[in-house]
């Protein structure tokens, strides 16, 4: 999570519409510091002071003039039993977008500051409310566009995965008290544990690492969705299967050979998962200038695209520019579709892993077409509920980072290396894995020696 306003101040207070923008029933504006409650009171009419915590009040909100702005419900939090850990109080209002604003404004004059992006989140975090990947999660649940981004969202939100991290680093924080021991005190009589016990667990958490790491490739298209094109030569039938997927006639369909020369985008929901459908130009040789550039377009989204979905008619022989497609696309993420079975089929023979038949002006072999690609994205099934994925590209890259570390240290224990640079790998893990909830590594490795090998003494 990037941060682009000032640093924390305990002392300020600060005050937002926390809902949408727009109109509603209902909006909320939310005010959080050590001042929350002296700034509420000067502008509700009831008694702020005297509200019991996590209770409701209704009143008044008014401004410097005496002018009542609205009728309101004001929610006290004390703290440290709030989602900031500060004492907050959120005033909910109506929900006009004028009478949202006159009320903020009425607030940040009796002395708030107008909060900035993801700082009431961030000063969750700074407070202990939240780790880092915690308060990354908030925004990707915000964000999410389908249910099983909004569960993993929510499944980091809990803390599965800090926890996951943090059991990294607790079994790598032992390792490294033994390692910063060899360095300190070469010529002491110190039992240490043997060097391939150590190696053992170094291999079984480098293991482990690796295997969350991997679950990224899932995770991203879990939590970004999936780019799917449709590619073909013309009039092989793609633009109805976009609208046959779509349940709409967003694509013009007709029997002229060209007719879609731009790209067509919308988005598709399919067992649960977030589509970026792309309807393409017809693939041919032509010498008109527009379709060219519709062409180019089309080769430019299938080398972008996540999956391929190659429409040919099963109807006729396969064309020259059905030919070259089919040869030229990558296996791996193309389901090659025989389109028109509503008419009688010819024997055509394609060396593709997948493959599936529909009428898209019928409707015949959707559910099978469906099916397919979800075989095709889950090659062990969608992840369940009880494992950790990771969906951000931060994370992953520190963990890869991470794991690259491990490997290094590995190696260099294996080879005898001097314990100062195996010691300084350790260090360098850690403080990978705790860029990802935040903590404070140096720290943690400094009281593990002090409590394990009783330095001090």
């Amino acid at each position: 999570m990037k941060f682009v306003h000032r640093a924390y101040q305990p002392e300020e207070t600060i005050a937002a519409i926390a809902t949408p923008p727009g109109e509603g029933g209902v909006a909320v504006i939310r005010i959080s510091g050590k001042r929350a409650l002296d700034v509420a009171s000067q502008v509700f009419s009831g008694q702020i002071a005297s509200i019991p915590s996590h209770t409701a009040r209704l009143g008044k909100i008014v401004d410097s003039s005496g002018e009542v702005v609205d009728e309101v419900l004001a929610l006290v939090m004390r703290a440290p039993r709030s989602y900031t850990g500060e004492d907050t109080v959120e005033i909910h209002c109506h929900g006009g977008a004028l009478i949202t604003q006159r009320v903020l404004e009425t607030v940040l004059k009796a002395g708030a500051r107008a909060g900035g992006p993801g700082e009431f989140t961030f000063r969750a975090f700074q407070n202990g409310k939240l780790d880092l990947a915690q308060a990354e999660a908030v925004q990707q649940l915000i964000g999410a566009k389908n249910a099983l981004a909004a569960g993993a969202a929510k499944e980091q939100l809990s803390g599965k995965l800090s926890k996951k991290i943090a059991s990294f680093q607790n079994r790598l924080t032992d390792i490294a008290a033994i390692l910063e021991a060899w360095v300190d005190f070469p010529e002491e009589d110190l039992a240490f544990e043997s060097m391939e016990s150590i190696l053992a667990k170094l291999g079984d958490i480098l293991q482990a690492m690796e295997e969350l790491e991997a679950t990224f490739h899932e995770g991203k298209r879990i939590s970004q969705g999936i780019t799917l094109c449709l590619a073909g030569p013309p009039n092989v039938g793609k633009s109805s299967l976009m609208n046959a997927l779509l349940g709409k006639d967003r694509a013009i369909v007709t029997p002229v050979a060209g007719t879609t020369r731009d790209l067509i985008e919308e988005d598709l929901l399919l067992g649960g998962l977030h589509f970026r459908l792309i309807d393409t130009a017809g693939i041919r040789a032509t010498e008109e200038i527009v379709e060219q550039e519709g062409i180019r377009r089309s080769k430019e989204a299938m080398d972008r695209s996540d999956l391929i979905l190659l429409v040919l008619d099963g109807a006729s022989p396969l064309c020259p520019e059905g030919k070259r497609l089919a040869e030229e696309a990558p296996r791996g993420k193309t389901l090659l579709i025989w389109n028109k079975i509503d008419l009688p089929q010819l024997a055509h023979h394609l060396p593709f892993p997948h493959t599936t038949s529909v009428s898209a002006t019928q409707g015949t072999g959707l559910a099978e077409l469906k099916a397919t690609l979800n075989q095709m994205l889950w090659e062990k099934g969608p992840p369940t509920k009880e494992e950790i994925v990771i969906t951000s590209a931060r994370h992953r890259q520190a963990l890869s980072a991470a794991c690259e570390g491990m490997r290094t240290l590995i190696a260099g224990l294996k080879t005898g290396v001097s314990p100062e640079f195996v010691s300084s790998d350790m260090r360098h893990v850690l403080m990978e894995l705790g860029t990802i909830i935040g903590t404070d590594i140096t720290e943690d490795i400094l009281s593990a020696i002090f409590s394990k090998f009783c330095i001090g003494k």
